[in-house]
């Protein structure tokens, strides 16, 4: 198992990169409603969505065989 799948961006596949991106601009979001005062019922909940994507696709990542796709990251 090639640890490196789950943190490298270079080795992951197109789901965990998204939820990555996800998960960062959520982050800049929550940060920018916090400055302003203001709250989106339920906005926590993206969290746990682009968590779930994340594991799934790291799931489908360490499944993959070695080589076997044409990753644009090589």
């Amino acid at each position: 198992m090639k640890l490196s799948k789950i943190y490298d961006p270079r080795e992951m596949n197109s789901y965990q990169f998204v939820a990555t991106t996800g998960l960062v601009m959520t982050i800049l979001a929550n940060l920018i409603l916090l400055l302003l005062g203001k709250t989106v019922e339920n906005f926590n909940a993206l969290y746990i969505c682009w968590l779930l994507f994340f594991t799934l696709g790291t799931i489908a990542n360490f499944n993959s065989k070695p080589g076997g796709d044409d990753h644009h990251h090589h």
